[in-house]
């Protein structure tokens, strides 16, 4: 082979494939290579076929194909798989040659990974790709981390490849995040707020079919409206877009027939863990996460709904204003929601000394991924202003918009109470807002607690900059008579 190819892939599944062709129609020649080496005989003979793709049937050929500095991307499943490949590329490589990880991998391997292939010589990248099939194969959202010396190289295919946003469509949603794990850190956020959003919607959902007693059709209608103003995203149009689907075999409406137990592949989890650790309250994401658990006990659901009972009132009242009350909570909701992912961000960028653009983060999201949405430009916009932001809330748009919301809130999550409406997310972003608010909580008789069966110990707000103080509750208490 004479000439040589500016990129090699490794894993030829859906998202590898559409990846290799994305790279391919943006003017840059390709290598790729697949364990199975049938799939890379497939996917020549098929998909690739009269494309600048060449097939290779081993690594040694894959890194023999590519010009220098080589660069070699890993679509390959996270964990075992990738360091695999990485032992078998190390030798093959020269100094300054980059290896990537385009998988969704937890960001502490790709810290572990970036030290390592930096000890080598080599350079590594590990990067979120948000989007799906679909995004890989037209654009999709690319956070990239690690080896910050990689990023010129990798940066003008990176950035042909990824969607574009803006008025004239030449904003690439892709740009270097930070050192080490950063980006895959980033892109597991972005996926915990995936989460949120998505229970967020079905809690609405599910507030305007058993609250409201709304058709498929009236559903298809109200999601239309919402998709034109402040929730206009992605996910409120895709919703939209399934209440119109009937099954063609039956021509009743496809949702109504899906099976209430929903999937997840742990990037929420992963978040929630994290926020724990950090000591961080996203709990948001947990909520959602949690939500999924119980939907996948439905055997046991049944079989609790036939012994256990309450109400299962219709809303009296106003239909049209309590749709628009749905949508003010969902909003609000929505807002406590990315506020708890910034904040998380904030505290690990401390943690793993990461130095985050916060006002540029949004940006990587606006086109290609799931959460994609007009409101993401009203965050940039905040930590433009103010770049030490603490929290979304306080940022002027944003307060504004809880403030109008407020209302509406309070009453779909008492509604949904009275109803006996599980909520779980709208309630516990509202519980998350009020805590937030509040400048005392009762967390001081939580610490006398904790002091008097531990000797935990507690400050005292009267005596500042003091302490801190242990007391010997039993000898202090009163005794019963």
């Amino acid at each position: 082979m004479t000439e040589k190819r500016d990129i090699g892939l490794v894993g030829l599944a859906v998202m590898g494939e559409n990846l290799a062709l994305n790279i391919e129609s943006r003017g840059f020649s390709m290598s790729v290579f697949n364990r199975t080496t049938s799939k890379v005989d497939d996917f020549m003979a098929g998909r690739a076929m009269g494309k600048n793709i060449v097939g290779c049937h081993s690594v040694e050929e894959l890194v023999d194909s590519l010009a220098a500095p080589r660069k070699v991307m890993l679509m390959v499943k996270a964990g075992p798989a990738v360091d695999d490949f990485i032992d078998k590329l190390i030798p093959l490589l020269s100094p300054g040659d980059v290896i990537i990880d385009g998988g969704n991998t937890h960001f502490s391997n790709t810290e572990r990974r970036t030290e390592y292939v930096e000890s080598k010589g080599l350079l590594f990248i590990g990067t979120g790709v948000s989007g799906g099939e679909e995004g890989a194969l037209k654009g999709p959202s690319i956070m990239p981390g690690g080896s910050e010396k990689a990023w010129p190289l990798v940066k003008p295919i990176f950035q042909a490849i990824s969607a574009k946003v803006g008025p004239n469509a030449d904003i690439p949603c892709c740009e270097w995040v930070g050192p080490r794990g950063a980006g895959h850190y980033v892109k597991m956020v972005h996926n915990g707020i995936e989460y949120g959003d998505m229970q967020l919607i079905c809690e609405a959902y599910w507030m305007l079919k058993l609250a409201l007693g709304l058709s498929n059709d009236e559903l298809y209608e109200v999601f239309a409206e919402w998709n034109t103003g402040e929730l206009d995203s992605y996910l409120i149009e895709i919703t939209r877009d399934i209440f119109s689907v009937k099954d063609e075999q039956t021509g009743k409406y496809l949702v109504d027939l899906i099976m209430d137990t929903a999937g997840a592949k742990g990037t929420g989890k992963w978040m929630s863990q994290l926020a724990l650790d950090l000591g961080v309250p996203s709990t948001l994401v947990t909520q959602a996460v949690y939500a999924r658990s119980l939907s996948a006990m439905q055997q046991p659901r049944v079989r609790a709904s036939k012994v256990l009972k309450g109400p299962m009132a219709k809303f009296r009242g106003d239909r049209r204003q309590f749709i628009e009350k749905i949508r003010q909570a969902l909003y609000a909701s929505k807002i406590c929601s990315y506020a708890q992912g910034f904040v998380q961000l904030q505290a690990a960028a401390v943690e793993h000394d990461w130095p985050l653009d916060f006002a540029n983060i949004p940006l990587l999201w606006r086109g290609g991924c799931i959460i994609r949405a007009v409101f993401l430009e009203r965050i940039k916009e905040a930590f433009d202003k103010d770049p030490k932001l603490e929290n979304l809330l306080l940022a002027p748009y944003f307060k504004r918009a809880v403030r109008k919301a407020q209302a509406s809130w309070r009453s779909v999550v008492t509604t949904a109470v009275r109803l006996g409406i599980p909520v779980p997310a709208f309630a516990a972003a509202l519980a998350y807002y009020d805590s937030y608010r509040s400048e005392r909580l009762p967390a001081n008789l939580l610490q006398a607690q904790r002091d008097y069966f531990g000797a935990h110990t507690y400050h005292r707000i009267d005596k500042p900059g003091e302490g801190p103080f242990h007391t010997d509750w039993l000898r202090l208490r009163k005794i019963p008579e």
